[in-house]
């Protein structure tokens, strides 16, 4: 299974990203989409597994939830929003991680490309994928594509999409 996974979109999709995850099996969003538009936009080229971010209004709060639990080739995934990061995750967070740890956490928010395991909650391996979207603070936009197969990760990859910004060009 061929995973895109890509965050904080904030409403604008990059070409390229498609040419991206054109090999891709399935997309998954890790919220702040920013509109139905991104996001029908995704779900019309691959399947996509997504969670509302902070800046998500009411339309995409109705069509996806906050947190996606399922299992993918043998490896429990929870993808949220914000949920923190290693070893700083949120209250809530690592409630759930005392009963039951996923193999794969994703989060979005944070606007920085992340990918780390988790030494105090094994097998924890944390993703994030930065974020893909024109707005917030980061420099660089990013997303992450990798495989899973027989309960392995394999192939990851971060992907630079160029600078947040266009430059202005002053005639």
């Amino acid at each position: 299974m061929k995973i895109g996974l890509i965050s904080d979109t904030h409403g604008w999709l990059d070409p390229k990203i498609l040419e991206y995850f054109n090999s891709c099996d399935e997309i998954w969003h890790a919220g702040d989409i920013g509109s139905l538009e991104v996001i029908q936009q995704l779900a019309d080229f691959k399947p996509v597994r997504a969670v509302y971010g902070n800046i998500d209004g009411k339309e995409i709060r109705a069509i996806y939830p906050e947190n996606q639990i399922f299992t993918c080739e043998g490896l429990d995934v929870w993808i949220t929003h914000i949920g923190g990061r290693p070893p700083t995750y949120t209250p809530k967070i690592l409630k759930y991680f005392k009963q039951r740890t996923p193999d794969i956490f994703v989060c979005g928010h944070s606007h920085i490309l992340q990918v780390m395991h988790d030494k105090l909650h094994p097998p924890v391996l944390y993703l994030n994928p930065g974020a893909a979207g024109r707005y917030g603070f980061h420099q660089i936009r990013t997303l992450l594509r990798f495989e899973i197969q027989e309960a392995k990760i394999s192939n990851m990859q971060a992907i630079e999409l160029g600078p947040r910004s266009y430059p202005v060009i002053n005639n």
